[in-house]
This record gives C-alpha cells, structure tokens and sequence, in this order.
C-alpha cells in the first residue's frame, strides 16, 4: 500500500466517522425533544386528570353526582395520577364500591336490558350507594384535604 492509498483510506475514515458522528448527535437530539415532550404530556395529563378530580369531588360533596360514577371517576382519577393513590386507606373507598357495582351493566348494555332487568341492576346499585354512602363522602372529604395541601401532597 502506498501513501496515498493510506492518505485516501485515512480521509475516507475520517469522512465516514464524521457523518456517523453527526448522525448520533441528530438522533441523540431527537431522543432529548421526544422525552421532553413526553414528560410535558405526562404534567399535562396529571394536571388535567387534578382538575377532573377536584371538580368530581366538589360535586360529590355538594350531592350534585351519583355516587357510584363519582367513586368509579375518582378511582380512575387517582390511578392515573398516581396508582399507589387509589390503595391509600382513606381513598379505599372508591375501591371497594367499585368493586362492589363494576358487574352492573352501564351506557348501551344497560339498555338492552329489561325494565324488570334495569330494576333490579338499579336496586342493587342504590343499596351499595346506600351502604357505602358514608364512606364515600369521607373518602371525598380525604380527597379534598389532600388536594388543598398542593404539589407536596402526591409524594
């Protein structure tokens, strides 16, 4: 191999790891808008999903909502923010009616049903409601205690 085949090959080299170099540093770029941009999707849904709840509770509070789609929202809600959320003790309770009334047929299920068949599904619901109401309202309560501390109070 003479010099200048070893000039060429080395400024070959040198040409090829410079495009590769560019090439990561563009792609590590992307990597850095993508996660930026997820993370400020990720705040926007927390946020989003506080305002949801906030507005769920007051309404709950202020007897404005059934009870049994308030506490399936609410637990939705607090998993989305944070799944360890809807396993705290005092926020239990939206759990456990959720569990207890997700067998209950809702939106176009539950028209199809029977009148007798709606009847007893209703039944059903409103003695859980019954049964759960105080606990509920607590929860509720628990919630907008919770909130009212701020940012400080998801960790």
């Amino acid at each position: 191999m003479n010099l200048m085949t070893a000039v060429i090959l080395v400024v070959v080299g040198i040409i090829i790891i410079a495009g590769l170099a560019a090439y990561a540093y563009t792609l590590r770029s992307e990597v850095k808008r993508r996660e930026a941009f997820r993370t400020e999707e990720e705040q926007r849904a927390q946020q989003n999903s506080l305002e949801n709840l906030d507005y769920i509770v007051g309404a709950l509070l202020q007897e404005q909502v059934n009870i049994t789609e308030a506490s399936w929202r609410c637990k939705v809600l607090l998993e989305i923010i944070d799944p360890s959320l809807a396993e705290r003790e005092e926020f239990k309770a939206f759990a456990v009616l959720y569990d207890r009334t997700r067998h209950l047929k809702t939106h176009s299920e539950r028209n199809q049903l029977t009148p007798r068949e709606r009847m007893r599904e209703d039944k059903e619901r409103m003695t859980v409601e019954d049964e759960m109401r105080g606990d509920v309202m607590a929860a509720a309560k628990e919630v907008s205690a919770w909130r009212a501390k701020g940012k400080s109070a998801l960790h």
